[in-house]
């Protein structure tokens, strides 16, 4: 026999008083369950007083119920997620959608893979000079200073080291790299 049974069965009153009884026998459980799902507050005692709102508006028999407190539990939940989507747009402006989204990097971080490999292959003359020029951004004259070598040999290593790093990273392993003195 059901709750709602059992409560009719102990109480001669009317049906209004019957409901009252069985619902205020859930009120205890609704209200811990609602400061769970909203961090307590008035903001739980809220959901709390719309679940019963809606459970007395049924206009569904009380006696169709087999499990009151399943059914009470299940109306505060559905009012808890109406409230959520609710207070939460769905919809995003069309101008802050690129904003979310976060580029890959894979490509990126083969292609830096791939240079240092090539960048390993040259011969260590040739590195140098794309490094320094390159990586660092170090004028022509300065590369020749730190590396005691004349600028013509510099603009000359530079142009083979980027010729070779061109092949490389284009894939071109078969011509092999060598040193040009």
């Amino acid at each position: 026999m059901g709750i709602w049974r059992k409560a009719k069965a102990k109480t001669e009153g009317t049906q209004s008083d019957d409901l009252g009884t069985l619902l205020s026998a859930h009120v205890a459980g609704l209200r811990r369950y609602a400061r769970l799902l909203v961090g307590g507050g008035a903001e739980a005692d809220d959901l709390v007083q719309e679940c019963l709102a809606r459970a007395c508006a049924q206009t569904r028999p009380w006696t169709e119920i087999d499990d009151p407190r399943a059914y009470l539990f299940t109306i505060l939940h559905n009012v808890h997620v109406s409230r959520r989507r609710r207070a939460t747009p769905l919809e995003l402006p069309l101008d802050s959608a690129p904003t979310m989204a976060i580029p890959a990097t894979q490509q990126e971080r083969l292609e830096i893979r791939d240079l240092t490999r090539a960048l390993a292959r040259l011969p260590e003359e040739q590195r140098q000079v794309v490094l320094l020029v390159g990586l660092e951004g170090m004028s022509y004259r300065d590369v020749a200073d730190v590396l005691e070598i004349p600028v013509g040999t510099v603009m000359s290593r530079l142009s083979r080291g980027r010729e070779a790093l061109r092949r490389l990273m284009a894939g071109d392993s078969a011509t092999p790299v060598r040193l040009v003195k």
